[in-house]
């Protein structure tokens, strides 16, 4: 697929948009997570785009949407900023706002979010803004409404040495796309993944990598995300990994109670057996398969209605 550029919010936002297919089926918008990008949803996409039409997108400040592309090559040793304070402008809702108006921009109507880790906080929150627009929602590795003080203080400080400890070079030091090919999974990935990875990690702009971090895990925003959950209308489905270690099963299983259907005869939560925190990359075939599970149930009972 070719990539696309379009402004939303004066920030240019790189896109993908599998062509219309025959049937009258939902559009999938898919959203990726905190230092990762759109690359990530590709092989979920490529065995659901002759069904589905498929919208993958870099989140503002990841992956190619950035104000300023770096050139590495020419100029390696290219360091982020140092300074630390977050801006303000990213916390999920924020997030969600540009989704809502990258939606409006490509004409896109009747869609299910799909959103990984953060994306899925970004697509719960893009539900609630957009009622008519979001048919359902599906979070991958996606969870959370508990805050644990030294925990999450202990996150934040992980997560702000590695906005922080990015020097360019790091593209070029050997291993380390196999220490990335291994990190936060139950299995490792291919080198190829291990790479992209490390360019997503090293290239995203400072704000926005530092300032999703902070503003999507202060405990106000935590405990606001069960609230949203509890007031959506549509459907909303989680996807977890039986041994991942970022969102732990029973956060995943906490934020999902608060949704209607999780006291319904299925459920609303699936978990997949040794299975990290990259479902769509470590287990692809299931969470495609759970994807066209979830989707063949209600559009079923939308014609029964």
């Amino acid at each position: 697929m070719a990539t696309n550029i379009v402004e939303v919010g004066g920030h240019p936002h790189a896109y993908e948009l599998t062509p219309t297919t025959q049937s009258p089926s939902p559009v999938l918008v898919f959203v990726h997570g905190w230092l990762l990008s759109r690359a990530y949803w590709q092989p979920v996409v490529e065995q659901l785009a002759d069904d589905f039409r498929c919208l993958t997108y870099d989140l503002r400040g990841f992956g190619g949407s950035q104000m300023q592309q770096v050139d590495t090559s020419s100029n390696p040793s290219a360091a982020v900023s140092t300074s630390m304070e977050a801006l303000p402008g990213y916390t999920p809702a924020d997030y969600a706002r540009d989704l809502t108006e990258l939606l409006q921009r490509l004409q896109l109507d009747k869609v299910w979010l799909v959103g990984h880790s953060l994306g899925g906080s970004i697509a719960l929150w893009a539900a609630e803004q957009m009622p008519d627009r979001v048919k359902g929602v599906i979070c991958v590795n996606s969870g959370g409404g508990i805050y644990l003080k030294e925990e999450f203080e202990r996150f934040r400080a992980a997560g702000e040495k590695l906005v922080k400890l990015r020097p360019r070079w790091l593209c070029y030091l050997p291993l380390l796309d196999v220490m990335m090919s291994w990190m936060n999974v139950a299995s490792p990935l291919s080198l190829a993944w291990g790479r992209q990875r490390l360019l997503d990690w090293t290239v995203a702009e400072r704000d926005a990598a530092l300032g999703a971090l902070l503003e999507s895990t202060t405990e106000d925003e935590v405990h606001r995300l069960p609230q949203v959950v509890s007031r959506l209308q549509q459907p909303v489905y989680f996807i977890t990994g039986q041994k991942d270690t970022v969102m732990e099963p029973q956060y995943v299983q906490h934020l999902a109670s608060f949704h209607p259907l999780f006291q319904s005869e299925e459920g609303n939560v699936i978990q997949i057996p040794n299975c990290g925190h990259l479902a769509m990359l470590e287990r692809t075939d299931s969470v495609v398969e759970n994807i066209q599970t979830i989707l063949t149930r209600h559009r079923q009972t939308a014609q029964q209605a």
